[in-house]
């Protein structure tokens, strides 16, 4: 497979390596929720973008909505705790976050946004103990930006939209899957393909 990027001005064909995590630039949410953010944290991003598009196993799927079945608007792939992760540097990016964050991080969910027509709907990772318990989704976007949109889940309150791209590294903590939603919109606006890595602890969907 192979997608166009459009790289930064700033890039490089230096090799994918992740830096420290701190500072981050932590965001107090309601009800207990936050979001830690930290832009550039993974270098060399474009190269592996390069990478995971040409050696992941890219899948379609398609799910039913009320009466019908549509396609999933992303390519998907998820990859286990038995598993090996498809680059040496999403296994050092794991095992960072977990030493930082005292937290296990054991898979890695990739999506693949090829165009502004692909996106996902707004939604909290609660399948699992997401769904009563406090956790984290650590995100690390490469290749062009995308918007993050999120919401209050019962309304009522201002959300953030925050663009995640080129080796940028979020992370939605406490009580955040369980009271916020988290969307991909789409954009009618000419944007370059992106890939949103998540990783997660055991038990969290």
């Amino acid at each position: 497979m192979r997608q166009a990027l459009q790289t930064t001005l700033w890039s490089t064909d230096e090799q994918p390596a992740i830096g420290p995590l701190h500072p981050t630039r932590r965001t107090p949410l309601s009800h207990g929720a936050w979001i830690d953010l930290l832009p550039g944290w993974l270098t060399g991003a474009d190269a592996l973008f390069d990478h995971l598009v040409d050696t992941v196993p890219w899948a379609a799927e398609r799910r039913r909505m009320y009466d019908a079945v549509v396609d999933v608007p992303r390519l998907l792939a998820f990859y286990g705790a038995q598993t090996p992760f498809p680059h040496p540097v999403l296994s050092q990016a794991r095992d960072a976050l977990s030493a930082h964050y005292a937290e296990p991080f054991t898979t890695a969910g990739l999506c693949f946004y090829r165009t502004g027509a692909d996106s996902v709907a707004w939604h909290g990772d609660t399948q699992g103990r997401g769904a009563h318990t406090d956790t984290f989704v650590a995100i690390v976007s490469v290749g062009a930006p995308r918007v993050l949109a999120l919401r209050p889940r019962e309304g009522g309150g201002a959300g953030h939209r925050i663009p995640l791209g080129h080796g940028d590294l979020l992370v939605m903590g406490g009580s955040c899957q369980r009271t916020w939603e988290h969307a991909v919109p789409k954009t009618s606006k000419a944007v370059g393909p992106r890939i949103s890595i998540q990783f997660r602890p055991a038990g969290v969907r």
